[in-house]
């Protein structure tokens, strides 16, 4: 970390919003005007919308993360956590990944830290459940699963084969739906090489508390992706919720009870805990509280965005619609993150800021090869398509908001290469234990029975 005497911007994140917006800083601002430092405990940004293909292999894991290092070139990249903020002093609690905290003075703040699983006090789940909010629980399902196909092939002990077969997902929106879709469909491709496993041996169940899933595309489209989901042999239950998983006995609302081995929690999302600690207004569900111009209620110097502020949505405000706020998507986050930019250089240069409104543009998800559906809206109008050609629309939709062209490419070339050549099928499970064979190999042998006898006789006399 380098002292300078400039202003220094702090942007605690380096997510969507934290990579967009330092990186619109950048391009913004006159040089030496001002020091821009990006913290985050990983030193990479992770596109989340592509977790799901990332899961079934439609795409290497390495090309939907972008090193901030790279993207940020000219800018502070710290690898560690904010841990408190002083607004008196102006001065952040910095944590790194190894060695001692310390103190680092900003002039001026972005709150980008985003969500967090949103989780219950559910027995079992936080030993059972596996997330999708990082691209290593992406790497971790598709290995999972895959695993399960192994175990299940290799015994014959009945329960342990049902138990191994069995995947239960919980939430039914954007990242359950999305999930369960991916993921069935390379099961279903990987049960062609195994002898004794076929697609009706294994049983999906997506459960969601609501009554429908996929509420972001509207009911029609919700409608129809849960009944092609069922055309495909996935058990839906709405209305219902997880009781308890304990040791994978999976006990749901509705009295069904199942045992499995993948348990994965795709429930929704909820602010980063760690705000509560930084002193700022926040919403009732625990996101900073924002105004129409991105700044933090009752400060000129503060600013957020994403999915861990409370942005009001002045779109729908203006067409009518009371208490509206923005939803915590990409759409959102992108076009944020360029306003809040901009607002952080007019602030450091005394100019008057922007209000950031922005009408929906629709939503659009993949629910496997050649599955999706799409809403697009365009003015008053609403078109809405499904299967194919909405698949095309989330691949190209997503393709394009993906971060750097550099990405982009690498994205788009694994989709081409997916076209001529089958996905992998292969589970690379000991990269959860990299060193478990090193280890075995290296250590010390036990003594054989045969050469410890003489010492103990030696001890006896």
């Amino acid at each position: 970390m380098s002292t300078t005497e400039r202003p220094r911007i702090l942007v605690v994140g380096g997510g969507y919003v934290g990579l967009y917006a330092a990186k619109r800083i950048m391009k913004k601002m006159r040089y030496g005007e001002a020091t821009v430092t990006v913290v985050d405990p990983r030193s990479y940004m992770t596109y989340q919308p592509f977790l799901p293909e990332v899961a079934a292999g439609s795409i290497s894991p390495r090309h939907v993360v972008v090193p901030l290092r790279r993207v940020l070139p000219k800018a502070e990249v710290l690898t560690g956590r904010v841990t408190t903020i002083d607004q008196d002093r102006k001065v952040a609690v910095v944590t790194p990944l190894v060695g001692e905290a310390y103190e680092l003075p900003f002039d001026y703040l972005v709150i980008a830290l985003g969500a967090v699983s949103r989780t219950f006090p559910i027995p079992g789940l936080a030993e059972q459940g596996i997330g999708m909010k990082g691209v290593e629980e992406g790497i971790g399902l598709r290995n999972h699963v895959l695993e399960q196909l192994d175990k299940a092939e290799s015994t014959t002990d009945e329960d342990v084969r049902r138990k191994a077969l069995t995947f239960v997902f919980v939430g039914g929106g954007f990242a359950g739906a999305e999930t369960i879709g991916e993921v069935e469909d390379m099961a279903r491709d990987a049960a062609k090489y195994y002898s004794t496993i076929k697609r009706e041996d294994m049983r999906f169940i997506l459960v969601d508390a609501a009554d429908k899933i996929l509420p972001e595309v509207g009911p029609k489209l919700g409608t129809w992706g849960k009944e092609h989901l069922e055309s495909r042999g996935i058990e839906i239950y709405l209305n219902t919720s997880m009781d308890s998983c304990v040791d994978g006995h999976v006990v749901l609302k509705n009295g069904l009870e199942v045992d499995s081995n993948t348990i994965v929690w795709t429930a929704g999302v909820k602010p980063n805990p760690a705000l509560a600690r930084f002193g700022l207004p926040l919403g009732p569900r625990g996101h900073v509280d924002a105004e129409p111009t991105l700044q933090v209620k009752g400060t000129d110097y503060i600013w957020t965005a994403g999915d861990n502020a409370q942005v009001p949505d002045m779109a729908s405000r203006r067409a009518g619609v009371e208490n509206a706020w923005c939803p915590p998507n990409a759409q959102h986050a992108l076009r944020q993150a360029k306003v809040l930019g901009d607002n952080v250089i007019s602030g450091m240069r005394g100019f008057p800021q922007t209000e950031y409104s922005h009408s929906n543009k629709g939503a659009v998800a993949g629910l496997g090869v050649h599955k999706g559906v799409a809403m697009i809206v365009m003015g008053k109008m609403k078109i809405k398509l499904k299967g194919r050609l909405a698949w095309y629309m989330h691949r190209g939709y997503h393709g394009m908001a993906m971060p750097t062209w550099n990405r982009k490419i690498r994205v788009f070339a694994d989709w081409t290469l997916g076209m001529f050549l089958k996905r992998e099928v292969v589970s690379l499970g000991a990269l959860e234990t990299p060193r478990e064979e090193f280890y075995e190999a290296a250590k010390p042998a036990p003594a054989p029975a045969a050469a410890a006898a003489p010492a103990e006789k030696a001890k006896a006399s």
